[in-house]
């Protein structure tokens, strides 16, 4: 479940293998003067610090995505439009749906009865439902969706995604993952492109 923070929990391991390592190698290095602060000792003496920097910034950087993206979350409840190997393209906004008999799964059959309101505009907030054309990644494994079909989850924004409801024809929509360490994950590699 955890599997998309290894990278992240890594870096974290490997920070305190330097912060460890250079603390040890700061007492060898500097035999003339035991005493000297650790803050008088340029990093350019120690390599390991900008390393540590580096997981630092990178740690700091994936808790400010991962708060934007619990701020970001919205509830996508919509009709399946395309099944794709990566994920769902979802027509989102039919708030009916999210009536407490069809919560007991986050896929409800295409022979659900629902329709859209009119005039609905998505709130900037939290968990609200989330209205028009969105790309839905990391979905549960089961039960299986089939176009048409409806779902009802609750997302976490990450990013954009190109898709072609037909050919020569594409359109950048919202892209949500359903899992919030998932979604963390493709904001951080997004940022690195």
């Amino acid at each position: 479940m955890y599997s998309d923070f290894r990278l992240i929990f890594s870096t974290f391991a490997v920070a305190g293998w330097i912060i460890t390592g250079a603390s040890s190698g700061r007492a060898q290095s500097s035999p003339a003067n035991p005493a000297a602060p650790a803050s008088t000792i340029s990093s350019d003496a120690n390599p390991g610090t900008n390393q540590i920097q580096d997981v630092r910034a990178l740690a700091q950087k994936a808790e400010q995505i991962r708060a934007a993206c619990v701020n970001g979350r919205r509830r996508i409840c919509g009709q399946v439009l395309q099944v794709t190997p990566g994920g769902l393209v979802v027509d989102s906004g039919y708030t009916d749906l999210l009536r407490p008999e069809l919560s007991r799964s986050w896929v409800a059959p295409n022979t659900v009865t629902t329709s859209r309101p009119a005039n609905l505009v998505e709130e900037n907030a939290p968990g609200s439902p989330c209205i028009g054309l969105v790309f839905l990644a990391d979905i549960p494994k089961r039960p299986a969706v089939k176009i048409y079909d409806y779902v009802i989850i609750e997302a976490y924004p990450a990013g954009q995604f190109t898709y072609q409801p037909v050919p020569n024809v594409t359109k950048t929509i919202r892209k949500f993952s359903a899992r919030l360490e998932g979604a963390v994950q493709l904001n951080l590699d997004a940022g690195k492109k």
